[in-house]
């Protein structure tokens, strides 16, 4: 049972997406696990054979217990040849009076099953859910390997057959208790974290400028929003200034090797989470606006895969579509800076001597006073700055 947060002790195991006997390689994702932020899927992090499944479901297991043992290719690799039976010895011809044999009709096609008939198969959790509310699974889109009918899917279903909007959450996330896990980690950074806070405010007329003539060239479902050249800036800047990218564990801090931005991302209803968007310094801008595309509506259907909830090395938040000008976050334990971006304003500008309406964004920084300190910070705010300004760069 994977860590998915400073804040868990524990999850309930609620679907195998395997079985023994299955191959995996790294990055599948095995099982469905449910905690305070909502369904969790879970990735294997070895390839190799499922050998044994060592959690039922529905069973609550806390975090680091092992869930299954993966047999990996190479500890396969003896097994089967031992098993192998030995090679056969040549036969000997023997002689024999010739025989006219009858002519031997070609063998009949195998018939051809349609589509429609052929059964995907269905996990058990899957099946039980569908018995209980009614559902008939030949209804149901599968989505899991070779097309097998998951927990999630049977539930997707019963969104789309009968639940109401205000209910269809109800399905995937007990905001109550995603609020109380929310409360719990904030209080903790509070209590054990040094904050100290900055602001920042950019021209950001160059940005917009880029923007509108990068679009004219895309088709409309891939134009790329205002928000990913934040998400990029302070991805490269934490890139350049790692006293802001990693983790303060055990009394020390350690410092990420690759650039994991968590984008907070509202729930409706009221939750709030914050997945990774990994490498996003490495990512050109228009793969980064299709990976935030794909992970907000995931997010929101609640989704989350373990590696995106796990291990974010620095946060984005931005409010700037509800019309804040400026937020100050509170940094999630145990990262150590949290990075808040408002909406773009008109403001009276200085430009080449003269005062003019200009498109000005505010961010913030959320600092953790252990590892770094308000000089350190306005450099690491400056960078993210030069670098809006220099979009054609990021």
């Amino acid at each position: 049972m994977p860590s998915l947060g400073a804040d868990m002790e524990a999850g309930t195991l609620v679907e195998w997406l395997v079985k023994p006997g299955d191959w995996v390689k790294h990055g599948d994702i095995v099982a469905v696990v449910e905690t305070q932020k909502g369904a969790i899927e879970i990735e294997t992090y070895q390839s190799g054979q499922i050998e044994k499944i060592l959690v039922d479901l529905h069973s609550k297991v806390p975090v680091g217990t092992p869930l299954a043992q993966i047999r990996t290719e190479d500890e396969a690799k003896p097994t089967a040849a031992a098993a192998a039976p030995p090679p056969a010895a040549p036969a000997v011809p023997l002689a024999a009076p010739p025989v006219v044999r009858a002519p031997i009709a070609p063998p009949s096609p195998p018939p051809v099953v349609p589509r429609a008939a052929a059964r995907a198969p269905v996990s058990p959790a899957a099946r039980r859910l569908a018995e209980q509310r009614g559902i008939n699974l030949s209804t149901v889109t599968g989505s899991g390997p070779a097309g097998a009918i998951t927990y999630a899917d049977v539930e997707r279903r019963l969104d789309e057959a009968v639940a109401p909007p205000e209910k269809k959450r109800a399905l995937w996330l007990d905001i109550e208790a995603m609020r109380t896990a929310i409360a719990a980690a904030m209080t903790r950074s509070k209590r054990e974290i040094p904050h100290y806070y900055l602001e920042h405010q950019v021209d950001v007329t160059a940005c917009e400028q880029w923007l509108t003539q990068k679009n004219t060239t895309l088709p409309p479902e891939n134009r790329l929003l205002f928000g990913v050249l934040p998400v990029k800036a302070a991805a490269l800047a934490a890139r350049r200034f790692p006293a802001f990218n990693g983790f303060y564990r055990d009394n020390k801090f350690e410092p990420a090797q690759a650039v994991h931005v968590g984008v907070a991302i509202a729930i409706r209803g009221g939750g709030l989470a914050a997945p990774a968007l990994h490498d996003s310094d490495q990512l050109p801008l228009d793969e980064l606006m299709s990976r935030m595309r794909d992970l907000v509506q995931r997010t929101r259907s609640g989704r989350i895969r373990s590696s995106e909830i796990s291990d974010p090395t620095i946060t984005v938040s931005s409010l700037g579509e509800r019309g804040v000008e400026a937020l100050y976050g509170i940094i999630y334990p145990p990262q150590v800076a949290i990075i808040g971006f408002g909406k773009v304003v008109e403001r009276p500008w200085v430009v080449d001597g003269a005062i003019g309406p200009r498109p000005v964004i505010t961010i913030t920084l959320s600092g953790d006073h252990r590892v770094s300190d308000g000089h350190a910070g306005a450099l690491f705010l400056a960078e993210i700055g030069k670098l809006l300004q220099e979009p054609n760069k990021l």
